[in-house]
């Protein structure tokens, strides 16, 4: 980690810990038991996931997508859904198109590729001053609920590396954003680091195996959304519970990002 971000993280450390006192957020007391899928919610799954987003597609972003390179697309996607699963899986790590976290760190250091670093909306803070359902986050330094949130936490730190960061409230937003990376700069790979529940990480890899993006999902613990339904009133904003990210999951996500290469002049794209 270079100097610069230890100082970062720090401060922040810091800070955090004064307003845990001053200041505490609601979080989850107990960590719920929940199955990362459901049974019944897992048979199909390749199927469902494919008639969710053409269905909700409501801008025809994967469809206009698509088109650009419809036979080149298509054989990626049949080659994934021929495999039994679309990622490698450690854990709460969920692999695409990488063997482990050492694979992404090189990736990131010695391909100049396009970074996107993105967190599902649903494990913001209630108290989220940008709100939650929102691809906002006002991340201010002197917020007593930025300075605790570990979206905030992360984004000080990525925001001085090449990372493009991104606040996810729906999968078609995700989408459009690595199909619009990936077609504007047709030459650089396009590698992600994303938070989301075990369900979205499991059901929508086959399109980013389709458009050649590699990265790691971090997988959701909480009150995760785990059958269709919960998915889609999600997707809709309706998200009472609150998702997290567990301590050693968080530990992963900060060694990945303390290793992006430092800004040059802002990432954008």
């Amino acid at each position: 980690m270079n100097e610069k971000l230890r100082i970062i993280e720090s401060s922040w450390d810091k800070r955090a810990k004064a307003l845990e006192k001053s200041h505490p957020l609601k979080t989850l007391k107990t960590l719920p038991k929940m199955e990362g899928i459901t049974s019944s919610t897992a048979k199909h799954l390749k199927a469902k996931g494919l008639f969710y987003l053409i269905k909700h597609d409501k801008n025809k972003i994967f469809l206009r997508y698509f088109f650009k390179k419809p036979l080149k697309y298509a054989a990626s996607l049949i080659r994934s859904y021929l495999k039994p699963l679309s990622f490698s899986r450690n854990g709460d790590l969920f692999f695409y198109g990488l063997e482990d976290k050492d694979s992404f760190k090189w990736t990131a250091s010695a391909q100049d590729p396009l970074i996107i670093l993105g967190f599902s909306y649903c494990h913001k803070p209630f108290e989220c001053p940008s709100g939650r359902f929102s691809d906002q986050c006002q991340n201010m330094e002197d917020h007593p609920v930025c300075n605790q949130c570990f979206i905030g936490k992360c984004t000080a730190l990525a925001a001085h590396t090449e990372a493009k960061i991104l606040y996810i409230p729906t999968i078609h937003y995700i989408g459009e954003k690595i199909f619009e990376a990936t077609h504007q700069n047709p030459d650089r790979q396009v590698l992600f680091l994303i938070t989301a529940c075990e369900l979205s990480l499991t059901m929508f890899g086959d399109w980013g195996n389709m458009i050649g993006a590699k990265g790691i999902g971090i997988r959701l613990d909480g009150r995760i959304c785990n059958t269709m339904r919960a998915f889609k009133l999600s997707e809709e904003g309706i998200k009472p519970g609150l998702t997290v990210v567990l301590k050693d999951s968080e530990e992963h996500m900060l060694d990945l990002i303390r290793s992006l290469p430092p800004s040059r002049t802002g990432a954008s794209f």
